[in-house]
């Protein structure tokens, strides 16, 4: 869920404005998953950008200390949020680490890359949410490792109900800066999209598996 409107409709603006989300409804992208989609995110552009990265950055941070003041640990999900969480960490001087989506097959084989101290409370920081499987496999990663995750915070999430029943069945707490519907929201009202595209952006949420343009 998101937690403050004009930080939402702020990342928004701002991812919209460096191309880090692209919406072409007419010409749809192909997911990895074989869906297709008249949105592509890759909000690791942002880190390009400083002044939006250290918005971003400081929104999550700021966020992090009024929801989990207990935090010991940031954990950014790789790759996405390695940048953005290693950012988040700093700003709140806390140690890092990063959970990859399996062991690697060679030297340690680690999952969790950097020293996770037993017992830590730790906040997970993710770029991206569209099922949330990748998330909570990360998130599992962490509990394997016997601490405890106080919940999770995103930059953006498509909003779909196979994710927030994914985060439910999981007993994990997700917040994000933005999402999808404030990201259409500022798209119009910036004339990024037209009233007819905002009305089939809007269609393609409600069953993005099966949607055809």
């Amino acid at each position: 869920m998101v937690l403050n409107e004009e930080i939402a409709k702020k990342t928004a603006g701002h991812l919209l404005q460096i191309n880090a989300i692209k919406l072409n409804p007419e010409n749809p992208f192909t997911w990895a998953s074989g869906w297709k989609s008249p949105i592509y995110c890759d909000n690791r552009v942002m880190l390009s950008y400083p002044e939006i990265r250290r918005f971003v950055a400081g929104a999550m941070a700021a966020q992090i200390k009024e929801l989990y003041p207990t935090a010991q640990t940031i954990a950014g999900v790789a790759t996405g949020a390695i940048g953005v969480g290693l950012l988040v960490a700093e700003m709140l001087d806390l140690p890092f680490v990063y959970v990859r989506p399996e062991p690697k097959s060679h030297g340690r084989k680690n999952q969790i890359e950097g020293y996770l101290q037993e017992d830590h409370s730790v906040v997970v920081v993710e770029d991206l949410i569209s099922t949330g499987k990748s998330s909570l496999n990360a998130v599992k990663a962490l509990t394997d490792q016997n601490v405890s995750v106080l919940g999770m915070l995103a930059i953006f999430t498509y909003g779909f109900a196979l994710a927030d029943n994914n985060f439910e069945e999981a007993s994990v707490t997700l917040h994000t800066l933005s999402d999808y519907d404030h990201l259409i929201q500022r798209a119009s009202e910036t004339e990024y999209i037209k009233e007819n595209q905002f009305q089939t952006l809007f269609q393609w949420k409600k069953n993005p598996e099966e949607w055809k343009q």
